[in-house]
C-alpha cells in the first residue's frame, strides 16, 4: 500500500494544501469506507447524490486514521488530525493514484472488454505470480473510485498488477487508463452490454479503445483479433508489431490448434508448441481469456510449463462460471452479470457439458441494453433449444420476454416466469425439478440477486476441489 508522508501526498494531489498539525506524519494505506479503517491511514471521504463521506471521518479517527482529505466547500472539518484540504475528493484520489503509479517500477496490465475481463484478469495473475510478486484487482473494483483504491493498495514491492476497468460511457476508460498508465494493454472482446449509454457496438468498440491512451510507449496490445470492429480500428493506431491478436482463427497472432470441452474444464494447444495446457475452467470461451495470458506471459519471458502450472491454480472470482457441487445437483453460477454475448457463451457452455440427467436455466434480466432491451430478451428465448435443456424459469420483468418466446418451442410446464420477490416459491420448485445428477445455470445481473438463490441451491456444497480434484 502507499506510504508517504502527508506532506509528500500533498505535493501528488494537484491544488491541495495542508495548514494544521504535523505535516511529515506516515501514512500507511487509504479508505474511502469508515467502517474499514486501518490505523495510520488517509481517510477520503467521498461526496456523492445521496451520501456524504465527511459525516463519518470522525469515526475514522476513532477507529485510527492518520489523517484526512476534505473537500473545501464543507463545514466543520477536524481539528484533532491533520487536514488535507482539496477541491473534490475524487478528483484527488485520482491524482493521488496516478502520481503514485508513477513513482512505482510496477509493471501494470490493464484489461477491458465486455465480457471476459475478470477472468482474464484472474488466469493471468494466478500465473504471473508464480514468478514474480503479483497483485491484481480486487472483486470489481474495475470503476473511476476502484481503479484508483487499487493502485493505491500496491506495495512498492510489487513486480506486477493486473488492473480490470470496466465503464459504461465514453472517456471513461481514457480517465482509468490515464491513472494506471499500463505497460500491456487488453481487450477481451466487443459485446452489448451498455447499448443504453452508447447506442451501438461502434461505439462501445470506440470506449474499450481509450486504454490505448495511456499504455506507456513501446508497450503492448492484446486484443481480439477475430472482431472487425477492432481490425480497422487497431490499424489506423500503427501500432505495428506492438499489437498482439487473440481469437480462433488462424491468422492472429495465437490462437489454439485444437480444443478439448471436458466436464473439468478445456484443454487446448498452441500450433507446433507443447505442453497441451489445461485450464480448470468451464467453457470455450475460456480458452480466448488463456490466450491473453498466454500472450502477456510470453512477453515478460515465462515458459509454457509455467503458465501450465499457474493455469492450475487459477482462482476464480465468484458468480463467473463457478462450479458449486451439491450432494444432489450442480451448480453453474454465472449470477454476476448477463447480456446477450454472454447468455449465448454461457449457454454454449451449459451445451458442453454431458452426462448430467437434467440442464435446468434460471435466466435473469439483461440490463443496460436500451431500446432494444425487449427485442434482445426475444431473441434470447428463441435460442433456448428444448433438445438441450429441460427446464427454462426466469427472474424479472424483461426476462418474461425470454419465457415468452421459449414457451411457443418448449412442452407445456417446462418454462415458467417469476420476479425477484418469489425467490422462495422459485427454489422451491427448482428443488422439485432438480433431480440427482442436474445441472442448473443461474445466469443474470447483480441487480435480480441471483446470488442469493446460488446461496440457498449451495447449502449442502461440497468443495471444489472434492468436486472436480483438479484445483
Amino acid at each position: 500500500m502507499i506510504k508517504r508522508t502527508i506532506q509528500q501526498m500533498v505535493e501528488m494531489m494537484d491544488g491541495a494544501f495542508c495548514t494544521s498539525l504535523d505535516q511529515h506524519i506516515q501514512i500507511q494505506g487509504v479508505s474511502i469506507d469508515s467502517r474499514t479503517v486501518q490505523l495510520q491511514n488517509l481517510f477520503i471521504p467521498i461526496k456523492g447524490d445521496h451520501f456524504n463521506g465527511h459525516q463519518f471521518v470522525q469515526k475514522a479517527i476513532d477507529l485510527g486514521a492518520a489523517a484526512t482529505l476534505w473537500m473545501e466547500d464543507e463545514p466543520s472539518p477536524p481539528t484533532e488530525i491533520p487536514v488535507i484540504y482539496v477541491k473534490d475528493t475524487l478528483v484527488a484520489i485520482q491524482s493521488l493514484a496516478r502520481e503514485y503509479r508513477k513513482q512505482l517500477k510496477t509493471k501494470v496490465i490493464g484489461i477491458t472488454g465486455s465480457n471476459g475481463k475478470t477472468s482474464t484478469k484472474d488466469i493471468l495473475a494466478s500465473v504471473l505470480e508464480t514468478q514474480f510478486k503479483t497483485q491484481k484487482t480486487y472483486g470489481n473494483l474495475n470503476n473511476h473510485l476502484g481503479v484508483p483504491l487499487t493502485i493505491l493498495q500496491l506495495s512498492s514491492q510489487t513486480e506486477m498488477a493486473v488492473i480490470e476497468m470496466g465503464m459504461s460511457d465514453l472517456g471513461e476508460i481514457e480517465l482509468l487508463s490515464s491513472i494506471a498508465l499500463p505497460d500491456v494493454a487488453i481487450i477481451t472482446n466487443i459485446g452489448e452490454a451498455h447499448l443504453d449509454q452508447l447506442k451501438s457496438r461502434e461505439r462501445i468498440a470506440q470506449a474499450k479503445l481509450e486504454i490505448l491512451s495511456g499504455l506507456r510507449h513501446n508497450g503492448i496490445f492484446i486484443y481480439d483479433g477475430d472482431e472487425p470492429l477492432l481490425q480497422e480500428a487497431v490499424r489506423l493506431q500503427n501500432l505495428g508489431d506492438h499489437a498482439v491478436t487473440v481469437g480462433l482463427q488462424s491468422s492472429n497472432s495465437y490462437y489454439p490448434s485444437f480444443i478439448s470441452i471436458e466436464r473439468e474444464g478445456v484443454s487446448f494447444a498452441l500450433p507446433a508448441q507443447r505442453p497441451v495446457f489445461h485450464l480448470p475452467m468451464l467453457g470455450k470461451h475460456q480458452v480466448l481469456n488463456a490466450l491473453s495470458a498466454i500472450a502477456v506471459c510470453h512477453y515478460y519471458g515465462i515458459s509454457n510449463e509455467q503458465i501450465q502450472n499457474g493455469f492450475l491454480k487459477a482462482k476464480i472470482t465468484g458468480g463467473r462460471n463457478e462450479i458449486i457441487k451439491t450432494p444432489k445437483y450442480t451448480v453453474l453460477n454465472d449470477s454476476y452479470k448477463s447480456n446477450p454475448s454472454s447468455l449465448r457463451v454461457s449457454l454454449e457452455t451449459l451445451s458442453t457439458l454431458h452426462d448430467y440427467k437434467k440442464k435446468i436455466v434460471v435466466l435473469g434480466d439483461m440490463n443496460g441494453l436500451g431500446d432494444d432491451e425487449v427485442s434482445l430478451h426475444e431473441k434470447a428465448g428463441a435460442q433456448l433449444d428444448p433438445n438441450k435443456i429441460d427446464y427454462v424459469f426466469t427472474v424479472g420483468m424483461l426476462a418474461e420476454h425470454i419465457a415468452k418466446i421459449a414457451k411457443k418451442r418448449f412442452i407445456e410446464g417446462r418454462v415458467s416466469s417469476y420476479q425477484s420477490t418469489q425467490q422462495e416459491e422459485l427454489i422451491a420448485q427448482l428443488r422439485e425439478v432438480a433431480e440427482a445428477n442436474s445441472i442448473i445455470l443461474i445466469k443474470g445481473s447483480r441487480e435480480n440477486k441471483l446470488d442469493q438463490l446460488v446461496d440457498d441451491l449451495k447449502d449442502s456444497r461440497v468443495s471444489m476441489r472434492e468436486a472436480v480434484g483438479v484445483l
